[in-house]
């Protein structure tokens, strides 16, 4: 199990248990965290799972590929540190993980 932690825009944050295999955004629509839409369900066709990792993690977490930039390109607010959170798999590696959630998603 991974424990991650979602910081919403106001900076309240909410750490949660993920099993390895998972999507960040399984884990996030599993525990309700706000902001998180998830709207294609994780097929990386929409936008609304947009998260910013956190700098200490973007080396672990990896960086986008092709399809994932392109979705990006629809997304609120695009930095370095954006990515979708359907696209982030659950390692041992990720336990700890720090994840921001946009202001908004679209």
């Amino acid at each position: 199990m991974a424990k991650i932690t979602f910081i919403q825009p106001d900076g309240a944050q909410q750490i949660v248990a993920a099993e390895a295999g998972m999507t960040v955004m399984e884990a996030a629509k599993r525990e309700l965290i706000a902001g998180i839409e998830a709207e294609c369900g994780g097929a990386c066709a929409c936008a609304t799972c947009h998260v910013y990792v956190d700098a200490a993690w973007t080396d672990k977490a990896g960086k986008p590929a092709a399809m994932e930039e392109d979705m990006l390109d629809f997304a609120f607010d695009v930095r370095p540190e954006s990515r979708l959170a359907c696209q982030i798999k659950i390692t041992d590696a990720l336990d700890g993980l720090v994840v921001r959630v946009p202001a908004k998603q679209f």
